[in-house]
């Protein structure tokens, strides 16, 4: 890693600023910042009572459940790609 350059940005989630650094792009890292706080306001539209911290774990719960129904679409897709490549071989 020692040649790769670390990028440092700051970034608005929820109304705070944060800085963040990372390997990966500042458009990258904004991108994700934005995202967070899209998330984070969709759920207080629905839960207006919520405190922050209690918003920041639901955010976090809801990104990982989604981030978990990716996986295991992607662990199926390469189960049926491994049985396609099978028939084709086999």
């Amino acid at each position: 890693m020692s040649d790769q350059t670390i990028t440092r940005v700051s970034v608005d989630i929820y109304g705070n600023t944060y800085k963040m650094a990372g390997y990966e792009s500042a458009g990258h890292m904004r991108l994700v910042a934005t995202m967070v706080d899209d998330k984070m306001r969709e759920i207080q539209s629905a839960n207006p009572s919520l405190d922050t911290a209690k918003l920041a774990v639901l955010t976090a719960v809801n990104t990982m459940h989604d981030y978990l129904k990716v996986k295991e679409q992607v662990e199926q897709l390469e189960q049926e790609l491994k049985q396609i490549k099978g028939g084709l071989n086999g």
